[in-house]
Formats: structure tokens, C-alpha cells, sequence
């Protein structure tokens, strides 16, 4: 008997693009002829039109869209799969991702709206209290078919008028990530809230985040970067792949030092992926020195993404986004201490010097002098600036001693960077 073909429909922008077939040993993705003739972009920059890729990278990339960890492992539990077998997730749960990519039943068309579940206090309690035990709101009969990348419990839903929040089953494109407190680390809800809102007080672009409280149930609405909404409340996905996929490394490879993305590699996809570089460079280095100066050292490669708009054929530089400062809670809870890419060779901050800073901007091609001044310009503004915006939080209800420890951080890292990028004269 011949064995049965394992293949998904593949599907972007509400075309289909393609189909990936499981083989047992890979996934093997081949664009459709509808999607090559129609003149449309890959779906990823290691995913070339004329099919030049190797089935390793068709793996990174689907694989990159799906959820990690822990919630990953009792995604699969709940689904009766192999944790390992992103084939069955994306089956399971690849309806409604990151950015366009709509994984469907092969031969079947994404299904269009009119599934949004409106949920009341009591169903938003119940929702919350069940993420930790349920990701993604999967269930065994996949009435739900959405999923995420990332370990943090976190769920797409959709904000109607007046804030109501909706589940959707996938037809309906999300408009929010829902995120809940990372266990055992205290108040994360108002730690990356407050580093994004920090990062809009800077200039830097970055998605934006609101807390929310229920019945004492804290919890994030972050607005999704990839969706846009016209003026007639219609809600359109817009493309969109992390660094780790637009390079074919796949997920477990996502930190530099495990074989992920260093700084180098980070702004030359920028000078290939864009249509004009020289401004999506200057947000990267604008979130570089964001994360250094609150201190997130889980900004990997996944972490930062390209997106792509319907009027531009290239990608730009996605906001900023999971940014949250890790190094708030190394000294209680034994976080890492090394950041996700190093500086000029050194993960450790502590042992950061002016010569570790010039070696990155030299072997990233970053114009020194004009770099040195914009990150001493955030340095300079950054302790300010989190005051400023930590008196807000603190009218509005949301302060915590958790923003005490971020901005003394941000205090201490400020110095460190004005003596980094200060020009190599001034530091003789």
C-alpha cells in the first residue's frame, strides 16, 4: 500500500504560495506556479523564488513559527503529537502566526472571519488562569489553530471597541498578544511594559503595550506590528519573519553563542533585505542600545524581525518588541549575566571597554562618529527619560519594586555607555 503524502497548504497575503511536504526525514517546501508568476516576494530571504534552498532552511523557517520550551512540550502533550514533530504543530496550530503565513489542510483556503468568541470577566479570568497548562488555547479537536514563536505564555486575540477582547479561532486576524506574568520572576507585566513605553519616550520605534488588571490578574496587551487596520476597522496581516528565519538558523540556534545571529550578521541582512538601508540600520543600532541599557540579555535572534509592507517590495527593520529587562532579576533568580550577542567579542557588560564598541562598529560597517553620537545621545537621555516615564506608571496604578532595580540599571549602564562611545580622543 502506498504511504499516504504529508503535505500542508502554505499561504500568504490570502494567496497560496506553496506546500510543504513532510518526507519523514524534512520538510521540503516548494513555491506554488500561481505565486511565482504573480510576481510576489519569497516568503523569506532563505527562501529564494527559484527554489535554491536546501530543506534545512524550509525547516528553520517553519519551524520558526512555532511556540518554544515549555510551552512548546504541553502544546504538543495536549495535541497528542511529538514535540519534535513541527510538521504536526504547524498542522495543529498554524492557521493564524507570526505576520501572513496561514498553514492550511492541503488543497483548503485560509477561512475568512465571523469567529471571534467575545470574552466577559469570568471567561478572561478562566482564559488567563488556563494559558500556563494550555498554550495557545489549543484543544484536541483544533477548533483553535494559532501559534506564536517564543516561550513566554502568550496568547493572539482580538481588542474591539471599547477594549473588549475576543478569542478567534484563526479566520479573524488577531489584532493583540496577550502575555501573562512569567512565573516566578515578579511583576514581568509592568517590567516590559514599562521598557517599551521607555523606548517610545526615546524616539526608538517599538511596538506598543498597555498592563491590564482582572480580578488581580495582571496581564499585557501588546499591539500586533504586523497587522494593519483601515479605516473601515478592517484588519489586513502584513508579512513578517525574525532574523533567525530570514538567515535559515533554526530556533534551538537562536542565541550567538549556540551558532545564532551576532551583531555582524544582524546588519548585513539589513543592507541585503532593504530597500534603503542607511534608516533600518539606525533602528537596529537604536534597539541595540535600548536592550543594553535596560538590560535584556535574551534579545536574540529571534527577537528582532523584518517585516514587510505591501507598498514596499523590500522589508524594513520591525519595531522593537519582547523587550523586557532580563537583568532585573539575575541576582534573585540566577538569570544570565551574558548577553544574547556579544560586543566586539565580550557577552559580559562588566567587562564591556571602549575597544570592544569600536571593533562592532568596524566590523559591522556602522559610520563611527555618527553612531558614536546617537548612542550617546540615548545614553545621555535614557535615566531621565525612565524617571519620567516611571512617575506615569505610578499616577496610572502601575508601579512596582521591580522598576526601582530597572532603573538603576538603566543608571549604571548609562555611564558605561557614555564611556564607550565616547570619541576615542576624549578617552585618552
Amino acid at each position: 500500500m502506498a504511504e499516504e503524502r504529508r503535505a500542508l497548504s502554505v499561504w500568504c497575503f490570502g494567496q497560496l504560495a506553496g506546500e510543504l511536504t513532510d518526507t519523514g526525514r524534512a520538510l521540503v517546501f516548494r513555491y506554488d506556479a500561481t505565486w511565482l508568476d504573480g510576481g510576489l516576494p519569497p516568503l523569506s530571504q532563505s527562501l529564494p523564488l527559484d527554489g535554491a534552498f536546501s530543506s534545512e532552511a524550509a525547516g528553520a523557517f517553519f519551524g520558526g513559527l512555532l511556540p518554544e520550551g515549555a510551552p512548546r512540550e504541553l502544546l504538543a502533550r495536549r495535541l497528542g503529537v511529538s514535540s519534535g514533530n513541527d510538521f504536526g504543530l504547524l498542522a495543529a496550530v498554524g492557521g493564524d502566526t507570526a505576520g501572513a503565513i496561514s498553514v492550511q489542510p492541503l488543497g483548503q483556503p485560509p477561512p475568512h472571519g465571523g469567529d471571534v468568541e467575545w470574552l466577559d470577566d469570568d471567561a478572561l479570568i478562566q482564559l488567563i488562569d488556563e494559558l500556563p497548562t494550555r498554550p495557545m488555547h489549543a484543544d484536541e479537536d483544533g477548533e483553535y489553530r494559532l501559534s506564536l514563536a517564543g516561550a513566554q505564555d502568550k496568547l493572539p486575540v482580538v481588542v474591539g471597541d471599547g477594549g473588549r477582547i475576543g478569542l478567534t479561532k484563526g479566520q479573524t486576524p488577531s489584532t493583540h498578544i496577550l502575555k501573562t506574568p512569567i512565573e516566578r520572576l515578579d511583576d514581568t507585566v509592568i517590567n516590559e511594559a514599562f521598557c517599551l513605553t521607555l523606548a517610545h519616550a526615546m524616539g526608538i520605534d517599538a511596538a506598543t503595550a498597555t498592563p491590564h488588571r482582572v480580578d488581580e490578574r495582571d496581564f499585557l496587551l501588546v499591539e500586533r506590528y504586523d497587522r494593519r487596520t483601515d479605516d473601515d476597522n478592517n484588519v489586513t496581516r502584513l508579512h513578517q519573519e525574525d532574523f533567525c528565519q530570514a538567515l535559515g538558523i533554526p530556533t534551538q540556534r537562536k542565541y550567538q553563542a549556540e551558532g545564532g545571529p551576532a551583531l555582524t550578521d544582524c546588519f548585513a541582512l539589513l543592507r541585503t533585505a532593504t530597500a534603503v538601508p542607511a534608516p533600518e540600520i539606525i533602528k537596529l543600532l537604536d534597539d541595540i542600545a535600548l536592550n543594553f541599557l535596560i538590560g535584556n540579555h535574551d534579545a536574540h535572534g529571534k527577537n528582532y524581525s523584518l517585516l514587510y509592507l505591501p507598498e514596499n517590495a523590500h522589508a524594513v527593520l520591525a519595531p522593537a518588541y519582547d523587550v523586557i529587562s532580563t537583568f532585573a532579576y539575575h541576582r534573585k533568580h540566577n538569570l544570565t549575566r551574558k548577553m544574547a550577542m556579544s560586543i566586539g567579542g565580550e557577552y559580559r557588560p562588566d567587562y564591556l571597554q571602549p575597544r570592544h564598541l569600536a571593533r562592532t562598529l568596524a566590523e559591522t560597517g556602522l559610520g563611527a562618529a555618527a553612531a558614536r553620537r546617537r548612542l550617546l545621545a540615548h545614553a545621555n537621555a535614557a535615566p531621565r527619560l525612565a524617571r519620567d516615564v516611571r512617575t506615569d506608571f505610578a499616577n496610572s496604578g502601575w508601579d512596582a519594586p521591580v522598576l526601582d532595580r530597572v532603573i538603576t540599571l538603566v543608571d549604571a549602564r548609562a555611564a558605561m555607555l557614555e564611556g564607550m562611545a565616547a570619541p576615542p580622543s576624549a578617552t585618552k
